[in-house]
């Protein structure tokens, strides 16, 4: 990225810029302010395993512990080559108020790895989430942080960190993490948590914008978890799918792409969504005619001629250098930060309307919540009370963001600020009583 602010560069610094904005609104204890603007622990250790080939390879872990206000450091560990300290530190703080917003009792956390997974076999995986699992031991538990997966990270991985911290503890304690698998005490709904959280908020937005979703087009940038189970529920709803795109590129079918689960089992077969032009159950080359398709790279689904972009990929994808090309009018923002600081500048500016993550991806964590609570109290709940407990969360937080919107004259990302802010005040004044 060429030029642009400190802001567009470093995700910390946004971050802080976001809560400054809302603080414009709502006077903050100057305690709680430093509070917010400093994170309680921020940890970075070395993570040194042995390699198949018998050398030897010392990677950089990190877990930045927010906020615990309003209860135990909660988020994500990451398995990426971008992850920095800086980005930690945001993402971390975007939980706090993620699960201020979703009203669940979490503070928040992140953490993550610097690397390529895809470049280490399974067996260094395993070794590597192991030895962080105990350099990150003394800091993390049930009732102290809990962890949870995140990109290139999932079940498998999280149930070896359950397996390690219990090694370390003399005994199983599986609200140690959540995003475990359900033999390993995971809840039914977490896969399709995040994705069907954001449809409902979606959902009821468009209803208080008094917009019918019946054939409104949609473009997904990222069709991972999030995105495939989204474009599933969102197609179901009568809106019409026109473009999605992995890592690899995507496609872009004006018409409509006609079938999300054909897709779906093209990109599962060849690894990417590339080429998958289905027509029924037949994906080949051969239709792309016969659908009017095109090839599209990542960044170009976010500038097509639709109603509704969703970023459901990494942070930093709307910048100021593709937000005055974006068409669409609604931004569902599913991927964490995906929208600059000067980016939501000229959207706002232009009159596009965002739908902040700290509101939209939260069904993820919704659920870990619910599974958390299961471990506790040793529980297994059915798919059906998940699902309509997530429904329920999800709905109650879209009102509150819609409400204090309303009552504050501002953007939904300040009015979810808001909301996440006066939640954080009242655990503080308590704290204080």
């Amino acid at each position: 990225m060429q030029g642009g602010s400190l802001h567009e560069h470093n995700p910390w610094e946004q971050a802080k810029s976001q809560l400054a904005s809302a603080e414009a609104h709502f006077a903050l204890p100057p305690l709680l302010s430093s509070r917010l603007e400093h994170p309680d622990r921020v940890l970075e250790v070395s993570v040194p395993i042995a390699m198949d080939d018998g050398s030897i390879k010392t990677f950089q872990g990190f877990r930045v512990q927010h906020n615990n206000l309003r209860g135990p450091y909660k988020g994500g560990l990451r398995y990426h080559q971008r992850v920095d300290m800086n980005e930690v530190k945001a993402l971390a703080f975007w939980m706090t108020m993620k699960n201020a917003v979703v009203d669940v009792p979490f503070g928040g956390g992140k953490g993550g790895i610097a690397l390529n997974p895809k470049e280490l076999s399974e067996g260094e995986l395993e070794r590597l989430t192991r030895e962080f699992t105990r350099k990150l031991f003394p800091v993390i538990g049930p009732s102290l942080d809990v962890p949870a997966p995140d990109i290139n990270t999932n079940p498998k991985i999280m149930g070896w960190v359950a397996d390690e911290y219990a090694k370390l503890r003399g005994k199983k304690e599986p609200a140690v993490v959540t995003g475990k698998a359900l033999a390993d005490g995971g809840s039914e709904g977490r896969e399709e948590a995040t994705g069907l959280g954001g449809f409902f908020v979606l959902s009821k937005m468009l209803q208080k914008f008094g917009k019918d979703p019946s054939g409104m087009t949609v473009a997904i940038q990222g069709f991972g978890n999030v995105g495939s189970f989204l474009a599933e529920h969102l197609e179901k709803a009568g809106l019409k799918i026109v473009a999605l795109s992995d890592s690899k590129g995507g496609l872009y079918i004006p018409n409509g792409i006609p079938s999300i689960a054909a897709v779906e089992e093209c990109k599962r077969k060849s690894g990417k969504l590339a080429g998958c032009y289905c027509v029924g159950t037949v994906c080949d080359i051969e239709n792309k005619g016969k659908l009017g398709a095109q090839e599209l790279s990542p960044e170009g689904v976010l500038t097509l001629p639709v109603d509704i972009i969703i970023p459901a990929a990494l942070e930093d994808s709307i910048t100021e250098e593709n937000a005055a090309n974006i068409k669409a009018s609604i931004v569902l923002e599913m991927a964490n930060g995906p929208t600059t600081f000067v980016a939501e500048t000229i959207l706002k500016e232009r009159g596009v309307t965002i739908i902040p993550d700290i509101l939209a991806n939260a069904g993820g964590v919704a659920v870990s919540y619910f599974e958390w609570r299961q471990n506790l109290d040793n529980e297994h709940w059915d798919k059906e009370k998940v699902l309509s407990l997530l429904k329920e969360k999800m709905n109650t937080a879209t009102e509150a963001v819609w409400s204090a919107s309303q009552k504050y004259q501002v953007t939904l990302r300040e009015a979810a600020y808001l909301v996440a802010l006066e939640r954080l005040e009242k655990s503080f004044d308590s704290a204080k009583a």
